[in-house]
Protein backbone atom coordinates (compact mmCIF):
# COMPACT_ATOMS: atom_id res chain seq x y z
CA UNK A 1 0.00 0.00 0.00
CA UNK A 2 1.53 3.74 -1.20
CA UNK A 3 1.99 5.43 2.58
CA UNK A 4 0.67 8.90 1.73
CA UNK A 5 2.56 12.16 1.63
CA UNK A 6 2.03 14.12 4.87
CA UNK A 7 1.97 18.10 4.96
CA UNK A 8 3.39 19.73 8.10
CA UNK A 9 1.05 22.82 8.71
CA UNK A 10 2.25 26.07 11.24
CA UNK A 11 -0.31 28.53 11.89
CA UNK A 12 -4.01 27.67 12.96
CA UNK A 13 -5.27 31.07 11.99
CA UNK A 14 -7.21 31.39 9.27
CA UNK A 15 -4.82 30.37 6.18
CA UNK A 16 -3.30 26.62 8.17
CA UNK A 17 -6.68 25.00 8.85
CA UNK A 18 -8.20 25.93 4.67
CA UNK A 19 -4.81 24.84 3.84
CA UNK A 20 -4.99 21.56 5.83
CA UNK A 21 -8.65 20.89 4.53
CA UNK A 22 -7.40 21.37 0.82
CA UNK A 23 -4.32 19.03 1.38
CA UNK A 24 -7.05 16.31 3.23
CA UNK A 25 -9.17 16.75 0.00
CA UNK A 26 -5.84 16.62 -2.36
CA UNK A 27 -5.27 12.64 -0.94
CA UNK A 28 -2.52 14.38 1.38
CA UNK A 29 -2.30 13.84 4.92
CA UNK A 30 -2.07 16.73 7.46
CA UNK A 31 -0.95 18.02 10.66
CA UNK A 32 -1.44 21.86 11.91
CA UNK A 33 0.37 23.12 14.71
CA UNK A 34 -0.31 26.24 16.37
CA UNK A 35 1.95 28.27 19.13
CA UNK A 36 -1.16 29.46 21.25
CA UNK A 37 -3.48 27.62 23.12
CA UNK A 38 -6.89 26.44 21.81
CA UNK A 39 -9.08 29.03 22.73
CA UNK A 40 -12.26 30.52 21.91
CA UNK A 41 -14.06 34.19 22.02
CA UNK A 42 -10.19 35.85 21.28
CA UNK A 43 -10.16 38.72 18.09
CA UNK A 44 -12.23 41.49 16.60
CA UNK A 45 -14.59 41.61 13.70
CA UNK A 46 -13.12 41.72 10.15
CA UNK A 47 -14.72 41.17 6.88
CA UNK A 48 -14.33 38.61 3.94
CA UNK A 49 -14.88 39.98 0.71
CA UNK A 50 -16.62 38.00 -2.32
CA UNK A 51 -13.44 36.01 -3.31
CA UNK A 52 -12.64 34.82 -0.08
CA UNK A 53 -16.24 33.58 0.66
CA UNK A 54 -16.41 31.48 -2.76
CA UNK A 55 -13.04 29.52 -0.94
CA UNK A 56 -15.25 29.48 2.61
CA UNK A 57 -18.23 27.71 0.25
CA UNK A 58 -15.96 25.63 -1.49
CA UNK A 59 -14.94 23.67 1.65
CA UNK A 60 -19.32 24.33 3.43
CA UNK A 61 -18.77 26.94 5.57
CA UNK A 62 -19.88 30.30 3.38
CA UNK A 63 -24.13 29.24 4.55
CA UNK A 64 -22.94 29.31 8.24
CA UNK A 65 -20.63 32.44 8.43
CA UNK A 66 -23.69 34.13 6.74
CA UNK A 67 -26.29 32.97 9.20
CA UNK A 68 -23.39 33.84 11.92
CA UNK A 69 -22.45 37.18 10.82
CA UNK A 70 -23.60 40.28 8.86
CA UNK A 71 -24.43 40.58 4.86
CA UNK A 72 -21.98 43.96 4.34
CA UNK A 73 -24.67 45.61 1.87
CA UNK A 74 -22.11 49.02 1.59
CA UNK A 75 -19.19 50.87 2.67
CA UNK A 76 -20.42 54.16 3.56
CA UNK A 77 -17.62 57.01 4.05
CA UNK A 78 -18.35 60.44 5.85
CA UNK A 79 -16.36 63.53 7.14
CA UNK A 80 -15.08 64.12 10.25
CA UNK A 81 -18.29 66.73 10.52
CA UNK A 82 -20.24 63.80 9.70
CA UNK A 83 -20.93 65.07 5.89
CA UNK A 84 -21.57 62.12 3.58
CA UNK A 85 -18.62 61.43 1.20
CA UNK A 86 -19.88 58.34 -0.89
CA UNK A 87 -20.32 54.70 -1.07
CA UNK A 88 -19.25 51.74 -2.26
CA UNK A 89 -19.53 47.49 -2.60
CA UNK A 90 -22.79 47.67 -3.74
CA UNK A 91 -24.67 44.26 -4.52
CA UNK A 92 -21.60 42.15 -4.12
CA UNK A 93 -23.59 38.99 -4.43
CA UNK A 94 -25.57 40.12 -7.42
CA UNK A 95 -21.90 40.79 -8.94
CA UNK A 96 -19.60 38.72 -7.53
CA UNK A 97 -22.01 35.62 -7.36
CA UNK A 98 -20.70 36.03 -2.97
CA UNK A 99 -21.60 38.84 -0.76
CA UNK A 100 -19.14 40.39 1.05
CA UNK A 101 -19.52 39.40 5.07
CA UNK A 102 -18.81 41.17 8.20
CA UNK A 103 -17.99 38.47 11.28
CA UNK A 104 -16.41 37.75 14.13
CA UNK A 105 -12.90 36.64 13.89
CA UNK A 106 -13.16 34.41 16.79
CA UNK A 107 -16.49 32.93 15.43
CA UNK A 108 -14.51 32.38 12.12
CA UNK A 109 -11.34 30.37 13.23
CA UNK A 110 -13.59 28.30 15.71
CA UNK A 111 -15.75 27.17 12.69
CA UNK A 112 -12.46 26.35 10.40
CA UNK A 113 -10.73 24.24 13.25
CA UNK A 114 -14.07 22.69 13.76
CA UNK A 115 -14.53 21.66 9.93
CA UNK A 116 -10.21 20.59 9.79
CA UNK A 117 -11.03 18.13 12.91
CA UNK A 118 -13.95 16.93 11.09
CA UNK A 119 -12.25 16.16 7.59
CA UNK A 120 -9.35 14.19 10.04
CA UNK A 121 -6.56 16.82 10.14
CA UNK A 122 -4.35 16.49 13.28
CA UNK A 123 -4.50 19.31 15.36
CA UNK A 124 -1.67 20.57 17.77
CA UNK A 125 -1.82 23.39 19.35
CA UNK A 126 0.72 25.07 21.96
CA UNK A 127 3.38 24.53 19.59
CA UNK A 128 5.86 27.09 18.76
CA UNK A 129 7.81 26.62 15.77
CA UNK A 130 11.61 27.22 16.75
CA UNK A 131 13.49 25.34 13.82
CA UNK A 132 12.96 23.62 10.33
CA UNK A 133 15.31 20.60 9.29
CA UNK A 134 14.83 20.23 5.96
CA UNK A 135 17.47 17.19 4.34
CA UNK A 136 17.51 15.52 1.02
CA UNK A 137 18.26 12.35 3.06
CA UNK A 138 15.51 12.31 5.50
CA UNK A 139 11.61 13.95 5.81
CA UNK A 140 11.48 17.52 6.87
CA UNK A 141 11.46 17.75 10.56
CA UNK A 142 10.03 20.61 12.53
CA UNK A 143 11.01 21.60 16.11
CA UNK A 144 9.50 23.37 18.64
CA UNK A 145 10.01 24.87 21.94
CA UNK A 146 8.72 22.09 24.11
CA UNK A 147 11.23 19.52 23.17
CA UNK A 148 8.95 18.01 20.65
CA UNK A 149 9.29 17.97 16.85
CA UNK A 150 7.14 16.06 13.81
CA UNK A 151 8.20 14.78 10.55
CA UNK A 152 6.36 15.33 7.24
CA UNK A 153 7.18 15.59 3.46
CA UNK A 154 6.59 19.24 3.35
CA UNK A 155 5.93 21.89 5.24
CA UNK A 156 3.47 25.37 4.80
CA UNK A 157 4.57 28.01 6.78
CA UNK A 158 1.19 29.82 7.59
CA UNK A 159 2.19 31.15 10.68
CA UNK A 160 1.64 35.07 9.97
CA UNK A 161 2.78 38.48 9.58
CA UNK A 162 5.58 37.81 12.18
CA UNK A 163 6.08 34.06 10.74
CA UNK A 164 8.72 31.69 12.25
CA UNK A 165 9.21 29.28 8.62
CA UNK A 166 9.41 32.78 6.95
CA UNK A 167 12.82 32.97 8.64
CA UNK A 168 13.73 29.78 7.41
CA UNK A 169 12.46 31.04 3.74
CA UNK A 170 14.10 34.04 3.53
CA UNK A 171 17.05 33.92 6.50
CA UNK A 172 18.04 37.28 5.71
CA UNK A 173 14.88 39.00 3.93
CA UNK A 174 13.34 41.69 5.03
CA UNK A 175 11.31 42.55 8.16
CA UNK A 176 7.50 43.44 8.25
CA UNK A 177 7.10 46.77 7.39
CA UNK A 178 5.29 49.38 9.89
CA UNK A 179 3.14 52.03 7.77
CA UNK A 180 3.34 53.96 10.80
CA UNK A 181 -0.13 53.98 11.63
CA UNK A 182 -2.04 52.09 14.80
CA UNK A 183 -5.32 49.64 15.00
CA UNK A 184 -7.52 50.35 17.97
CA UNK A 185 -10.61 48.31 17.84
CA UNK A 186 -13.21 46.13 19.95
CA UNK A 187 -17.10 46.04 20.51
CA UNK A 188 -19.71 47.90 22.18
CA UNK A 189 -23.67 46.96 22.80
CA UNK A 190 -25.65 47.70 20.37
CA UNK A 191 -27.94 49.62 22.74
CA UNK A 192 -24.92 52.55 21.57
CA UNK A 193 -26.04 52.78 18.55
CA UNK A 194 -29.52 51.90 18.61
CA UNK A 195 -31.14 54.88 17.80
CA UNK A 196 -29.17 54.87 14.54
CA UNK A 197 -30.88 52.73 12.13
CA UNK A 198 -27.68 51.69 10.07
CA UNK A 199 -28.67 48.46 8.97
CA UNK A 200 -25.91 46.48 7.03
CA UNK A 201 -24.28 49.45 6.27
CA UNK A 202 -20.25 49.56 6.98
CA UNK A 203 -19.90 53.25 9.07
CA UNK A 204 -16.80 54.76 8.16
CA UNK A 205 -15.15 58.43 9.01
CA UNK A 206 -12.13 60.33 7.76
CA UNK A 207 -10.52 62.44 9.93
CA UNK A 208 -8.25 65.52 9.87
CA UNK A 209 -6.28 63.08 10.95
CA UNK A 210 -6.85 59.20 11.20
CA UNK A 211 -9.98 57.04 10.61
CA UNK A 212 -12.74 55.45 12.18
CA UNK A 213 -14.98 52.41 11.67
CA UNK A 214 -17.77 50.52 13.01
CA UNK A 215 -20.99 47.84 11.76
CA UNK A 216 -22.53 44.80 12.59
CA UNK A 217 -20.67 41.62 12.51
CA UNK A 218 -22.99 38.83 13.73
CA UNK A 219 -26.60 38.40 13.25
CA UNK A 220 -27.67 38.04 16.72
CA UNK A 221 -28.77 40.90 18.62
CA UNK A 222 -27.08 39.83 21.61
CA UNK A 223 -23.64 40.28 20.22
CA UNK A 224 -21.50 43.66 20.10
CA UNK A 225 -21.07 46.00 17.57
CA UNK A 226 -17.52 46.11 15.85
CA UNK A 227 -15.19 49.28 15.59
CA UNK A 228 -11.70 50.27 15.17
CA UNK A 229 -9.69 53.44 15.08
CA UNK A 230 -7.08 54.08 12.72
CA UNK A 231 -4.25 56.96 13.54
CA UNK A 232 -0.67 58.14 12.99
CA UNK A 233 1.38 56.15 15.72
CA UNK A 234 3.60 59.67 16.68
CA UNK A 235 5.93 57.58 18.08
CA UNK A 236 3.81 55.49 20.29
CA UNK A 237 4.56 52.03 18.98
CA UNK A 238 1.39 49.41 20.12
CA UNK A 239 3.63 47.84 22.58
CA UNK A 240 3.49 51.02 24.40
CA UNK A 241 -0.33 51.72 24.54
CA UNK A 242 -0.86 48.20 25.40
CA UNK A 243 1.19 48.24 28.96
CA UNK A 244 -1.06 51.49 29.33
CA UNK A 245 -4.33 50.39 31.33
CA UNK A 246 -7.99 50.65 29.21
CA UNK A 247 -8.68 53.73 31.12
CA UNK A 248 -5.83 55.72 29.45
CA UNK A 249 -6.31 54.05 26.02
CA UNK A 250 -10.04 55.23 26.17
CA UNK A 251 -8.93 58.50 27.24
CA UNK A 252 -5.74 58.60 24.62
CA UNK A 253 -8.89 57.65 22.10
CA UNK A 254 -11.86 60.51 23.08
CA UNK A 255 -9.23 62.90 22.70
CA UNK A 256 -7.99 61.71 19.59
CA UNK A 257 -11.47 61.78 18.33
CA UNK A 258 -12.81 64.65 20.16
CA UNK A 259 -15.28 67.06 17.75
CA UNK A 260 -15.51 63.73 15.94
CA UNK A 261 -19.76 63.61 14.76
CA UNK A 262 -22.15 61.48 16.61
CA UNK A 263 -21.89 57.88 17.28
CA UNK A 264 -17.98 57.80 17.24
CA UNK A 265 -17.22 59.63 20.75
CA UNK A 266 -20.12 57.39 22.55
CA UNK A 267 -18.95 54.36 20.82
CA UNK A 268 -15.67 55.32 22.67
CA UNK A 269 -16.94 55.94 25.43
CA UNK A 270 -18.96 52.50 26.19
CA UNK A 271 -15.65 50.35 24.34
CA UNK A 272 -14.40 47.72 26.73
CA UNK A 273 -11.47 45.33 26.00
CA UNK A 274 -10.13 47.88 24.01
CA UNK A 275 -7.24 45.92 21.59
CA UNK A 276 -4.01 48.07 19.96
CA UNK A 277 -2.32 46.69 17.18
CA UNK A 278 0.57 47.61 14.76
CA UNK A 279 -0.68 48.27 11.32
CA UNK A 280 2.25 46.21 9.54
CA UNK A 281 2.70 45.10 6.18
CA UNK A 282 5.15 42.48 4.02
CA UNK A 283 5.22 43.84 0.33
CA UNK A 284 7.85 41.72 -0.96
CA UNK A 285 10.34 38.90 -0.62
CA UNK A 286 12.52 37.16 -2.61
CA UNK A 287 10.93 34.06 -2.91
CA UNK A 288 8.49 32.28 -1.30
CA UNK A 289 9.62 28.76 -0.85
CA UNK A 290 13.16 27.04 -0.01
CA UNK A 291 12.99 23.29 -1.10
CA UNK A 292 10.31 21.52 0.96
CA UNK A 293 8.98 24.74 2.72
CA UNK A 294 6.78 27.26 1.28
CA UNK A 295 4.93 30.35 2.78
CA UNK A 296 1.32 31.33 2.14
CA UNK A 297 -0.61 34.27 3.61
CA UNK A 298 0.41 36.45 5.74
CA UNK A 299 3.84 35.09 6.15
CA UNK A 300 4.42 35.15 2.47
CA UNK A 301 2.70 38.80 1.63
CA UNK A 302 0.94 40.27 4.95
CA UNK A 303 -1.10 43.65 3.72
CA UNK A 304 -2.19 45.80 6.10
CA UNK A 305 -6.36 46.26 6.65
CA UNK A 306 -7.22 49.72 4.19
CA UNK A 307 -7.94 46.96 1.23
CA UNK A 308 -10.59 44.41 3.47
CA UNK A 309 -8.45 41.58 1.37
CA UNK A 310 -5.90 40.17 3.86
CA UNK A 311 -8.05 37.32 4.75
CA UNK A 312 -9.60 36.48 1.51
CA UNK A 313 -6.22 36.97 0.13
CA UNK A 314 -5.00 34.30 2.56
CA UNK A 315 -8.04 31.97 1.67
CA UNK A 316 -7.59 32.36 -1.73
CA UNK A 317 -3.93 31.18 -1.23
CA UNK A 318 -5.18 27.79 0.50
CA UNK A 319 -7.14 27.11 -2.08
CA UNK A 320 -4.98 27.56 -5.04
CA UNK A 321 -2.37 25.39 -3.63
CA UNK A 322 -4.55 22.71 -2.65
CA UNK A 323 -5.72 22.74 -6.38
CA UNK A 324 -1.99 22.21 -7.41
CA UNK A 325 -1.19 19.87 -5.14
CA UNK A 326 -3.89 17.76 -6.68
CA UNK A 327 -1.81 17.79 -10.15
CA UNK A 328 1.08 15.34 -8.48
CA UNK A 329 3.84 17.34 -10.11
CA UNK A 330 7.56 17.97 -8.46
CA UNK A 331 7.04 19.39 -5.41
CA UNK A 332 9.67 22.29 -6.41
CA UNK A 333 7.45 22.54 -9.52
CA UNK A 334 4.24 22.90 -7.77
CA UNK A 335 5.60 25.54 -4.93
CA UNK A 336 7.13 27.84 -7.55
CA UNK A 337 3.79 27.59 -9.79
CA UNK A 338 2.04 28.66 -7.11
CA UNK A 339 4.18 31.45 -6.40
CA UNK A 340 4.44 32.70 -9.69
CA UNK A 341 0.41 32.37 -10.23
CA UNK A 342 -0.27 33.72 -6.73
CA UNK A 343 2.12 37.03 -6.33
CA UNK A 344 1.51 39.78 -8.59
CA UNK A 345 -2.17 39.98 -7.46
CA UNK A 346 -0.86 39.97 -3.73
CA UNK A 347 1.67 42.49 -4.32
CA UNK A 348 -0.51 44.26 -6.17
CA UNK A 349 -3.20 44.54 -3.07
CA UNK A 350 -0.53 45.00 -0.65
CA UNK A 351 0.63 47.90 -2.22
CA UNK A 352 -2.66 49.30 -3.04
CA UNK A 353 -3.86 48.88 0.83
CA UNK A 354 -0.71 50.72 1.69
CA UNK A 355 -1.48 53.82 -0.97
CA UNK A 356 -5.06 53.70 0.84
CA UNK A 357 -3.72 53.77 4.62
CA UNK A 358 -2.01 56.89 3.29
CA UNK A 359 -5.23 59.01 3.10
CA UNK A 360 -5.62 58.66 6.64
CA UNK A 361 -2.51 60.24 8.28
CA UNK A 362 -2.55 63.45 9.16
CA UNK A 363 -3.63 66.23 7.17
CA UNK A 364 -3.52 70.20 7.75
CA UNK A 365 -7.29 71.68 7.98
CA UNK A 366 -6.84 72.82 4.41
CA UNK A 367 -5.38 69.71 3.35
CA UNK A 368 -8.33 67.42 5.20
CA UNK A 369 -10.47 69.60 3.36
CA UNK A 370 -9.11 69.26 -0.26
CA UNK A 371 -8.72 65.23 0.34
CA UNK A 372 -12.59 65.31 1.39
CA UNK A 373 -13.45 66.90 -1.77
CA UNK A 374 -11.59 64.72 -3.83
CA UNK A 375 -12.63 61.54 -2.35
CA UNK A 376 -16.21 62.46 -3.05
CA UNK A 377 -15.42 62.94 -6.85
CA UNK A 378 -13.49 60.01 -7.20
CA UNK A 379 -14.88 57.49 -4.58
CA UNK A 380 -17.69 56.27 -7.79
CA UNK A 381 -14.60 55.81 -10.30
CA UNK A 382 -13.06 53.90 -7.13
CA UNK A 383 -15.41 51.58 -6.80
CA UNK A 384 -15.59 50.35 -10.29
CA UNK A 385 -11.57 50.41 -10.36
CA UNK A 386 -11.65 47.58 -7.09
CA UNK A 387 -14.42 45.48 -9.33
CA UNK A 388 -10.75 43.25 -10.35
CA UNK A 389 -10.38 42.26 -6.46
CA UNK A 390 -13.46 40.93 -5.69
CA UNK A 391 -14.30 39.43 -9.22
CA UNK A 392 -12.02 36.66 -9.32
CA UNK A 393 -13.18 33.38 -8.64
CA UNK A 394 -10.34 31.23 -7.14
CA UNK A 395 -12.12 28.12 -8.50
CA UNK A 396 -11.66 29.26 -11.68
CA UNK A 397 -7.89 30.00 -11.31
Amino acid sequence: MTKRPKALIIGGGIAGPVTAIFMKQAGIDAELFEAWPHSTGIGGGLQIAPNGMHVLAEIGLADEMIRNGSIAEAFEFHSQSGARLGSINHNMKQRFGQPAVNMCRATLNEALINKAWCDNVELRFEKRLVAIEDRADRPIVAHFADGSSAEGDFLIGADGVHSAVRSHVVPDGPKPFDTGLLGFGGFVPRSVIADIPIGQRVETTFGQSGFFGYGFCSSDPKDGVMWWSTQPSHGADAAEFRSRSQDAIKRHLLDFHAGWHDPIPRIIDAAEDIVVTATLDVATLPTWSRRRALLIGDAAHATSPHAGQGAALALEDAMRLGRLMRQGQELSLTFQQFEDERRPRAEKIVALARRNGNSKREFSATGAWIRDRMLKLLIPITAKGMDWMYAYDPRAA
